[in-house]
C-alpha cells in the first residue's frame, strides 16, 4: 500500500508492504521500501523490531546511534543494521534526504552474522551509491506493481542488494595482517588447489611459505573468509564429487585419489561440508 506523508517533520513516500504466506516462510521478503525529506531536525527511535534495514544517505546530513556507537552521515553514506537493537537516526539541520528498505526472512540472521564476520559495519562509504538508489527505487516500483511473481521480484532485488553489501562488507585495510603477506596467501591458496591430493599440514605449510603456523592460520582466514582445514576440506570434496559421478573408482579410492586415505575420515568429511555421506551423494547423483 503506498502512502504519501507531507508533515511537518518529514515528507516521505513509503510502501509498506504484505508478503504471501509463500514468501513469507521461504524467501527474503519486503517489509517496507521508500524515500523521505527531512522538515525539520527529528529523531526516529525504534527497538525489537524483527527486521533487518538498509538505508543510503541521498541529500543533507545527520547521525545514527547503534550498539552504544553514534554515526555522522553524508551523502553516500550507507547504513545496514539489525533492527532488533535498538537505534535512532536523526536529521541535522542540514535536513537528509533518504532511501530505505526494511526487510527480513528465515535466513537473514545467518547472512546477517556472516556480513559482520567478515568485517561488515553498521554504516560504510560506497562508491556506487547510483546502484543503491536505483535498486531502492525498483524495489519501490515492484512493490507498487500487480506483478503477479513480485515476491520473486523483490526476491531478486533484495538478493543483489546482500550481495552488493557482501562484497562492501570487506575490509582489508582495516587489518593489520593482511597488506604485507596478501601475495604470499594467495600462493598458500594456489598451492593448496593445486596439491590438495598430497599430505598438507599446517607444519608443512610453514616450511614451504616461512611463516610462523599460527600467524599463517590467522592471516589465511582472515583473507580468505575461513580456515586453512575449511579452506582443504572443500577443495578435497569438490574434486570428489566429481569422481563420484563421472569415475568408477570406489569410494575408498575417490578419497585416496583426493588426498584423504582413511575412509571413515573421508566420509566425515564429505559429510561436514555436503551433508550427506559420498555413498548417498553418489546414488543421488
Amino acid at each position: 500500500m503506498e502512502a504519501l506523508f507531507h508533515g511537518t517533520l518529514v515528507n516521505a513516500r513509503r510502501i509498506i508492504y504484505t508478503p504471501s504466506a509463500f514468501a513469507r516462510t521461504n524467501l527474503i521478503h519486503l517489509q517496507e521500501v521508500g524515500e523521505l525529506k527531512a522538515q525539520k531536525p527529528h529523531t526516529s527511535n525504534r527497538k525489537n523490531l524483527v527486521s533487518y534495514l538498509f538505508f543510503i544517505i541521498i541529500e543533507g546530513s545527520g547521525t545514527l546511534a547503534y550498539d552504544n556507537v553514534e554515526y555522522h552521515l553524508t551523502p553516500g553514506d550507507c547504513v545496514f543494521i539489525d533492527c532488533g537493537k535498538e537505534y535512532s537516526h536523526c536529521s541535522s539541520k542540514n535536513l537528509w534526504t533518504l532511501k530505505w528498505a526494511h526487510f527480513y526472512g528465515p535466513n537473514m540472521k545467518g547472512i546477517y552474522e556472516k556480513y559482520v564476520e567478515r568485517g561488515g559495519r553498521p554504516v560504510f562509504r560506497t562508491e556506487k551509491p547510483e546502484y543503491c538508489s536505483v535498486l531502492l527505487d525498483q524495489l519501490y516500483d515492484i512493490a507498487g506493481s500487480q506483478d503477479y511473481i513480485r515476491d520473486m521480484r523483490i526476491y531478486e532485488k533484495i538478493t543483489g542488494l546482500l550481495t552488493f553489501l557482501m562484497s562492501e562488507s570487506w575490509h582489508p585495510e582495516h587489518n593489520k595482517y593482511i597488506g604485507s603477506k596478501r601475495q604470499s596467501l594467495q600462493h598458500v591458496k594456489d598451492y593448496l588447489d593445486q596439491n590438495y591430493k598430497e599430505k598438507i599440514t599446517l607444519d608443512r605449510l610453514a616450511e614451504i611459505f616461512y611463516i610462523n603456523k599460527f600467524y599463517l592460520t590467522r592471516i589465511f582466514k582472515d583473507q580468505f573468509g575461513m580456515s586453512i582445514n575449511h579452506y582443504l576440506a572443500q577443495v578435497r570434496v569438490t574434486h570428489a564429487k566429481q569422481l563420484l559421478r563421472f569415475s568408477d573408482f570406489t569410494i575408498e579410492e575417490v578419497g585416496g585419489r583426493c588426498g584423504i586415505e582413511e575412509p571413515a575420515y573421508f566420509a566425515r568429511v564429505f559429510k561436514k561440508v555436503e551433508g550427506i555421506s559420498p555413498g548417498e551423494y553418489r546414488r543421488r547423483w
